[in-house]
Protein backbone atom coordinates (compact mmCIF):
# COMPACT_ATOMS: atom_id res chain seq x y z
CA UNK A 1 0.00 0.00 0.00
CA UNK A 2 1.40 3.19 -1.04
CA UNK A 3 1.40 6.74 1.46
CA UNK A 4 -1.08 8.65 -0.67
CA UNK A 5 -3.29 5.20 -0.39
CA UNK A 6 -3.06 5.24 3.21
CA UNK A 7 -3.62 8.84 3.56
CA UNK A 8 -6.64 8.58 1.51
CA UNK A 9 -7.92 5.70 3.48
CA UNK A 10 -7.42 7.93 6.56
CA UNK A 11 -9.05 10.52 4.92
CA UNK A 12 -12.14 8.43 4.28
CA UNK A 13 -11.83 7.00 8.21
CA UNK A 14 -11.92 10.31 9.46
CA UNK A 15 -14.94 11.54 7.50
CA UNK A 16 -17.11 8.95 8.99
CA UNK A 17 -15.68 9.27 12.24
CA UNK A 18 -16.79 13.39 11.90
CA UNK A 19 -19.77 12.19 9.94
CA UNK A 20 -20.78 9.93 13.34
CA UNK A 21 -20.01 12.79 16.12
CA UNK A 22 -22.42 15.13 13.44
CA UNK A 23 -25.08 13.01 13.63
CA UNK A 24 -24.95 12.41 17.43
CA UNK A 25 -24.69 16.04 18.00
CA UNK A 26 -28.55 16.01 16.38
CA UNK A 27 -29.78 13.44 18.50
CA UNK A 28 -28.08 14.71 21.66
CA UNK A 29 -30.77 16.38 23.86
CA UNK A 30 -27.95 18.05 26.46
CA UNK A 31 -26.52 21.29 25.17
CA UNK A 32 -23.17 20.63 26.67
CA UNK A 33 -22.65 17.46 25.33
CA UNK A 34 -23.95 18.61 21.68
CA UNK A 35 -21.16 21.65 21.65
CA UNK A 36 -18.43 19.09 22.55
CA UNK A 37 -19.57 16.49 19.68
CA UNK A 38 -20.06 19.62 17.12
CA UNK A 39 -16.36 21.13 18.45
CA UNK A 40 -14.82 17.86 18.08
CA UNK A 41 -16.65 16.95 14.29
CA UNK A 42 -14.66 20.91 13.61
CA UNK A 43 -10.98 19.62 15.32
CA UNK A 44 -11.55 16.32 13.28
CA UNK A 45 -12.82 18.49 9.86
CA UNK A 46 -9.49 20.28 10.19
CA UNK A 47 -7.84 17.62 10.00
CA UNK A 48 -9.25 16.08 7.12
CA UNK A 49 -8.54 19.33 5.45
CA UNK A 50 -5.07 19.45 6.23
CA UNK A 51 -4.43 15.64 4.73
CA UNK A 52 -6.46 16.68 1.78
CA UNK A 53 -3.68 19.32 1.47
CA UNK A 54 -0.97 17.12 2.32
CA UNK A 55 -2.39 14.63 -0.79
CA UNK A 56 -2.38 17.14 -3.06
CA UNK A 57 1.28 18.04 -2.32
CA UNK A 58 2.07 13.58 -2.74
CA UNK A 59 0.31 13.74 -5.85
CA UNK A 60 1.79 16.74 -7.55
CA UNK A 61 5.31 15.64 -6.33
CA UNK A 62 4.29 11.49 -6.83
CA UNK A 63 2.05 12.00 -10.74
CA UNK A 64 1.49 8.29 -10.35
CA UNK A 65 -0.52 8.10 -6.95
CA UNK A 66 -2.76 10.56 -8.62
CA UNK A 67 -6.26 8.94 -8.43
CA UNK A 68 -5.68 5.78 -6.37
Amino acid sequence: MTIGSQVKQTIASLKGAKSTLESFAIIETNDEVTKILKRNASGIGNVINDLEKRLGELEFEEPQYKGF
